[in-house]
């Protein structure tokens, strides 16, 4: 299918639907866009899967929040219900990013009923934990005032080693330059790290369905770090947790191999609707 758009609550979402079968839902990470889950990978397609991936409010094609702080986990949950609706789809696989792990996680914990699996990837959010939110501002701040390059000074390269700079400063440029409306990403830079999708580790325990969480090393990616991802996993109980091989780059960095670990899980539940 072509590229659509589906209208949540005044904002309209871009939505990408191919292939067949058991559907697929990809959410992103905070800057990134629908393109930026299994990097431009078609392999869940040619698996036998329906992926269906969108850019959220904000980001990439899609149109603003009507408010600088309407980015918020509540109604990026509702987008989410709203893209399922639009298209007819109860019940999927779910597999995000950041950002889109931890809005699965608010739909699954509210509405497990259309949740049949679900592959967090570097979730980033646990209850209590500092969030930098002066970090988070400054790279608002940046984008606002210069742009794209305003953003590359802000952000913090001395968090890893020096042989991921260019690789780091390359991607930054390269995702930030699929957005139309950088001020709305800039918003969603202040409004969603202000943002809870539960209020508990324990909220995890009650997602039922299967899981998967895909945790990185610190050193390529301290933003998402790995015991973050650890705690997920043990908190949803029988979640698998799934990591690169040392040396290598990041699982979730890697798209080809990051799609076949979610046609895997969706192949090991019945189909979904």
């Amino acid at each position: 299918m072509a590229p659509t758009t589906i209208d949540s609550g005044g904002v309209t979402l871009a939505v990408d639907d191919t292939g067949d079968g058991t559907p697929v839902i990809l959410l992103h990470g905070l800057t990134a866009t629908r393109r930026y889950v299994v990097m431009g990978s078609k392999a869940l397609e040619r698996s036998g899967h329906r992926v269906v991936a969108y850019d959220a409010r904000g980001h990439g094609e899609s149109a603003p929040a009507p408010l600088p702080d309407a980015y918020g986990y509540d109604v990026l949950a509702d987008d989410l219900e709203a893209v399922l609706d639009e298209l007819g789809i109860e019940r999927a696989v779910f597999a995000g990013a950041s950002m889109g792990a931890h809005t699965i996680a608010r739909l699954a914990i509210s509405r497990p009923d259309r949740v049949a699996a679900a592959v967090f990837i570097t979730p980033a959010f646990e209850p209590g934990r500092d969030e930098g939110l002066a970090g988070w501002d400054r790279l608002a701040e940046g984008l606002r005032r210069d742009g794209i390059e305003g953003f590359v000074q802000a952000y913090d390269l001395t968090r890893i080693p020096e042989t991921w700079h260019d690789t780091v400063v390359r991607v930054i440029r390269q995702r930030l330059e699929q957005h139309e409306h950088l001020d709305a990403v800039a918003d969603a830079l202040q409004a969603v790290p202000r943002s809870q999708p539960f209020g508990s580790l324990d909220d995890l325990g009650r997602i039922g369905c299967p899981s998967i969480v895909v945790a990185s090393g610190d050193e390529a990616d301290p933003g998402h770090p790995f015991g973050v991802g650890e705690r997920w996993a043990a908190a949803l109980g029988d979640a698998q947790l799934r990591t690169e091989d040392p040396g290598k780059s990041p699982l979730a960095w890697q798209g080809g191999q990051l799609s076949k670990v979610i046609a895997d899980l969706a192949g090991s539940v019945r189909p979904a609707a």
